[in-house]
């Protein structure tokens, strides 16, 4: 028997992204077919989304939602089954799904998603035709109110799930928007979406779920500190076993060293030694010096919480013990000028590429020997994920999902044929070095250094595992 879940999600793979939602957003649904569960994503429809998609059937409709007249449209993209929520007023404007073409929030994304919220609510209680999901999943802050607006509807509601990406993005906005919620008075409280005198969206989602899930185990225990919990610890400690920790997987199609279009040579574990070929392209693309010793990666959002910083601060550093360094991405401006004057000191040892391209993170991905997520936080984190896959060892802090998915090659996992990567604490400088330096000498041994990229390549970092994981906790919930 299959089992009915709308998703609701601010962005979705291949169609919009910004960072590891979308990619949860567009794998998950597929990885949960094989349990039986039918989803249907809901998400807005974003300029770009309703020219690739195309404008479907009308499925549902708003004389106003949030100050405009609105349409949810069924469409299908691939294997997604999708509703876009076409709000011209909302989401036709230019710029990202957050921001203004200058780089500033749109001044009424509160608005913008407490609509597409609303409009998940809606549909979760029958607003289609012959759709009655018995699981409502709503990602992150843009999503979170949709189990408030269950909550307060007085009808039957399905049960409930929000997963927190990353506790850092709260959707937090001023009191007097309150009353244009479309809430009742009753949630203004400690036990509603009132936080600290604001208006808290994934606060609010947080009380009303019924299950909250965070996208890596260890990630489940440290939002439980004060220094994790931004805020939020003493909520999520009440939660107790309603706070589940499920690691992430990835599309181990769309990201494929065997058949991966956009890689100069596709490879496996069973031909480790034809990433040579992308090596040497990677040289080329990025004007390196073409020598024996080894690159090192970043391909991230150039941020504080990434650690980019600890990696810019240690340029020179590593220039000096003989690694080169592929820097694709982008964020705050001071790390991003400090890869570039790098770059302008080692021009043929430092490449630097200001901006994101999906396409070249698959190339840097297949030719780099290793891939640096110094991260001082990470709840899951994708990057090294798509290294293991490719054999591009993870240099990573021990935090969250960096921890859950990487095994260091310390002497007994080494010994034991089951390292996959470098993890190293606390995220400073001088504890990066170290670790590429660690990296480097198992490097220089080419057998040891082969064989841990075997390894990291043979790890399951597909969604199989946990998907297997979420469809039992759907299971549970319904049984309730």
């Amino acid at each position: 028997m299959t089992t009915s879940v709308l998703s609701v999600a601010s962005e979705v793979f291949p169609l919009i992204k910004t960072g590891g939602l979308a990619d949860v957003a567009g794998a998950l649904p597929l990885a949960l077919a094989e349990h039986g569960f039918a989803v249907r994503t809901l998400m807005p429809g974003y300029p770009d989304v309703l020219k690739r998609v195309g404008r479907g059937k009308i499925a549902c409709r708003f004389a106003n939602l949030f100050g405009g007249k609105a349409e949810i449209r069924a469409v299908r993209h691939g294997e997604l089954d999708l509703l876009v929520l076409d709000a011209p007023h909302l989401f036709d404007r230019p710029g990202g799904p957050y921001v203004t073409p200058a780089g500033y929030d749109h001044p009424d994304n509160w608005a913008r998603f407490a609509a597409l919220s609303k409009a998940g609510a809606v549909v979760a209680q029958g607003a289609i035709a012959g759709f009655s999901p018995d699981i409502v999943h709503a990602h992150d802050w843009q999503a979170a109110l949709t189990p408030v607006y269950l909550a307060v509807s007085n009808k039957p509601r399905p049960r409930t799930v929000v997963t927190i990406h990353n506790l850092a993005f709260q959707g937090n906005y001023p009191s007097n928007i309150f009353a244009d919620l479309g809430l009742p008075a009753t949630t203004w409280s400690i036990e509603g979406v009132e936080y600290y005198g604001n208006v808290g969206y994934l606060k609010g989602g947080l009380h009303a779920a019924d299950v909250v899930t965070t996208v890596s185990p260890t990630y489940a225990e440290e939002i439980l500190t004060p220094e994790g919990g931004m805020g939020l610890d003493g909520l999520l400690r009440g939660l107790g076993d309603r706070l589940v920790g499920i690691v992430n997987g990835i599309d181990v199609e769309v990201w494929d060293p065997q058949s991966d279009p956009a890689i100069a040579k596709t490879y496996s574990a069973r031909s480790p030694k034809a990433r040579s070929h992308n090596k040497r392209a990677l040289e080329g693309e990025f004007g390196l010096r073409r020598d024996d010793g080894p690159i090192f990666a970043v391909v991230s959002r150039l941020t504080w919480q990434k650690g980019l910083d600890l990696v810019a601060d240690a340029c020179d550093d590593l220039v000096e013990r003989g690694i080169r360094l592929v820097v694709v991405g982008s964020g705050d401006q001071m790390i991003e000028g400090q890869f570039l004057a790098a770059h302008a000191r080692h021009p043929d040892r430092v490449g630097v590429r200001i901006g994101y391209d999906e396409t070249l993170s698959h190339r840097v991905q297949a030719g780099a020997d290793a891939i640096l997520i110094p991260s001082r936080f990470e709840p899951c984190g994708l990057t090294q994920l798509y290294g293991l896959r490719y054999g591009c060892i993870p240099i990573v802090t021990k935090v969250g999902g960096l921890a859950d998915t990487v095994i260091d090659a310390n002497y007994a996992a080494a010994s034991a044929g089951v390292a996959t990567g470098i993890i190293f604490s606390p995220p400073s400088a001088p504890a990066l070095i170290e670790a590429a330096e660690r990296a480097h000498r198992l490097y220089d041994d080419g057998k040891r250094w082969r064989d841990m990229q075997i390894c990291a390549m043979n790890a399951d970092v597909s969604w199989r595992a946990s998907a297997r994981l979420y469809a039992d906790l759907y299971r549970d919930l319904i049984k309730e």
